[in-house]
């Protein structure tokens, strides 16, 4: 068991994002079955249509963004829950002049990411 503040957490900056930075909140170290993320993009920034081997769970906690899910596209914001099922192609673009926050839980299995593109909407 832990406790500590999210804040105390380094963040680290996403590589093939822009503008984006991660905290792992609960590693695989410390949570059995789940880690939990707290990702976090100044406007403008986001991360390239990409899919991943394992689904993500999020909560927005702050912000705007545009986000592509498969074929569909949504404006999600503080409250908004989002669901990405593993290897369905995603992606992100913060649109608010404040941050862009969300948790991201997944499941600790083993993560392959594939990036698709550059461009967040294509």
């Amino acid at each position: 068991m832990s406790v500590k503040h999210a804040n105390e957490v380094p963040a680290q900056e996403v590589k093939a994002g822009k503008d984006t930075v991660i905290q792992v909140l609960i590693s695989a170290e410390e949570g059995p079955h789940f880690a939990m993320r707290r990702f976090t993009m100044q406007k403008g920034g986001g991360m390239p249509l990409h899919t991943n081997a394992v689904e993500h769970e999020q909560y927005v906690v702050g912000g705007r963004a545009r986000i592509g899910i498969g074929d569909e596209v949504y404006e999600v914001q503080a409250g908004d829950v989002v669901f990405i099922p593993a290897g369905v192609p995603h992606w992100y673009e913060c649109i608010s002049e404040e941050p862009f926050q969300f948790l991201c839980i997944v499941p600790n299995q083993p993560d392959k990411i594939t990036i698709l593109a550059q461009d967040p909407a294509n």
